[in-house]
């Protein structure tokens, strides 16, 4: 109901670890955005277990936008055989502009060189 009278909260920007970064963030976050993203949760507690393909997910061990129950929500809901969590301890919510950066790139790349390597060998 908040969200027919309040427009607006404060937005959570720049939870970056590294010195002197900009995320470049909107400084007020809508209510009536962040009341249908309560709504998107619906289809996604629906779905999650339609997902079956390999997951990679990187999570921040100090996020202070995120808890990380939702990470282990995730991998506890999939379908998926192959699904794998990355801790990043050396950076906030925004970890590709932090510290970790190197760390999500590497990885990401190195999974998906993984999962095409075995699916071509599975040809």
């Amino acid at each position: 109901m908040l969200r027919l009278v309040v427009p607006a909260f404060p937005g959570i920007v720049n939870d970056i670890k590294k010195p002197d970064q900009d995320e470049g963030g909107y400084t007020k976050m809508p209510l009536k955005a962040a009341y249908s993203l309560t709504q998107l949760w619906s289809a996604i507690k629906t779905d999650i277990t339609k997902v079956n393909q390999p997951i990679l997910v990187f999570r921040s061990a100090d996020d202070h936008v995120v808890e990380p129950s939702n990470t282990a929500w995730i991998l506890a809901n999939v379908a998926s055989k192959d699904a794998e969590e990355v801790v990043l301890h050396e950076s906030y919510h925004v970890a590709t502009l932090d510290n970790d950066a190197p760390t999500i790139f590497d990885g990401s790349l190195e999974f998906v060189n993984r999962v095409l390597a075995s699916k071509q060998a599975a040809k």
